[in-house]
């Protein structure tokens, strides 16, 4: 008998991850979500792995205490060093964005792919495993772009300055004469616009957030009611206004349910 899902819960270092929230609510209108964001705690992706698997056991203890039925690690930093671990503690389906990002980029039938990430992320070549992993003839070029982060946590998405700093970290792919992009963290496809340009039109740009939300909607079938009203409920480790404002711009939506919350204690 296939489980049945009613609630899922969605974790991500800070706003980024709403990236995938968003899209597991249109896909999976039926179904009640929970998401946290450690935006207190925020960049993982310049910390170590050994604290990053803690932040993301915190993370996910207060999720399985709201009862959720599925974890989704909204975060590719926390999905490259700590998904072993969550899977060992909890006995519900976690599910990361590695998997399914390096799936869609393979599934983008280019030759020649790039992955752009967090420091952590990249030093942790978790992309690189796993695309060669489903297809070793495959090229990998991978780039840190660490300022992307605080730029879209800032609001700052598609301007002067973003476009500036997207072209300094992405001219030495542009060099390689890439033929794909992956986006290697959820914040990134926030910023599309300004990569997208700076790689130009003979690129493809690979969403993860987007993979991850296709996964997740065929894991879970259509074995529930998608006319159900469906509650979404917002849990922040640093409540802000800028936060918020930001948010409702990517859900498209008001985020109704938002609460402040501390891991630390």
């Amino acid at each position: 008998m296939k489980k049945e899902y009613t609630r899922i819960g969605v974790f991500d270092s800070g706003i980024g991850g709403l990236t995938v929230l968003r899209d597991l609510l249109d896909l999976m209108p039926g179904i009640d979500m929970a998401y946290l964001g450690d935006s207190a705690r925020l960049p993982y992706g310049t910390k170590s792995p050994k604290t990053i698997i803690r932040y993301s056991l915190q993370c996910a203890r207060f999720l399985i205490a709201k009862d959720i039925d599925m974890l989704v690690v909204a975060c590719n930093t926390a999905s490259a060093h700590a998904i072993p671990a969550l899977r060992e503690e909890f006995d519900i389906p976690v599910m990361g964005v590695i998997e399914a990002g390096s799936r869609a980029a393979v599934d983008a039938g280019g030759s020649r792919i790039g992955v752009i990430g967090t420091l952590s992320t990249i030093q942790s070549r978790a992309y690189d495993n796993a695309i060669k992993a489903l297809k070793p003839g495959l090229r990998i070029y991978s780039k840190a772009c660490p300022l992307f982060v605080p730029l879209v946590e800032e609001g700052w998405c598609d301007n002067e300055i973003t476009e500036q700093v997207a072209r300094r970290y992405l001219d030495c792919l542009v060099r390689e004469d890439i033929d794909t992009l992956l986006l290697g963290c959820t914040h990134y496809p926030l910023l599309k616009g300004a990569i997208a340009r700076v790689m130009g039109e003979g690129v493809r740009i690979v969403d993860s957030a987007l993979s991850t939300a296709r996964v997740v909607s065929g894991m879970i079938g259509d074995g529930y009611d998608r006319e159900r009203p469906q509650s979404v409920d917002f849990y922040l480790s640093d409540l802000s206004q800028n936060f918020i404002d930001i948010g409702e711009v990517i859900l498209g939506k008001k985020m109704k349910y938002v609460y402040d919350i501390d891991l630390c204690v």
